[in-house]
């Protein structure tokens, strides 16, 4: 086993890491699961209710357009929030396990 893989299995094995993993896995499925059930109710209304998206708010917009627009904004949201997250703990934890392991 050479010297470099040595610390790749260090890295993999250490309970910094693994938490770690966790923590980016509980995020992700978190934020995933928030925009699943958006999307997707907004689909059922469409299809049990679509009386609900055809109410006018204007002479030629329907409520359903803002809505469906600002499900797209939703997720633009939900992505800066992941991002944010990244580069402010997920990054900064990542350097610190990997500047820890290569110092030893």
């Amino acid at each position: 086993m050479s010297i470099q893989s040595e610390k790749v299995q260090e890295i993999v094995n250490s309970d910094k890491f693994k938490k770690l993993v966790k923590k980016r896995l509980s995020v992700s499925l978190t934020l995933t699961a928030v925009m699943l059930v958006v999307y997707f109710g907004f689909i059922l209304v469409i299809a049990f209710n679509k009386e609900l998206l055809a109410i006018k708010i204007g002479e030629h917009l329907t409520i359903g357009l803002p809505i469906g627009i600002g499900i797209i904004v939703f997720a633009w949201l939900l992505t800066g929030l992941y991002t944010r997250w990244a580069n402010q703990s997920y990054d900064k934890s990542v350097r610190e396990l990997r500047d820890q392991v290569l110092q030893k």
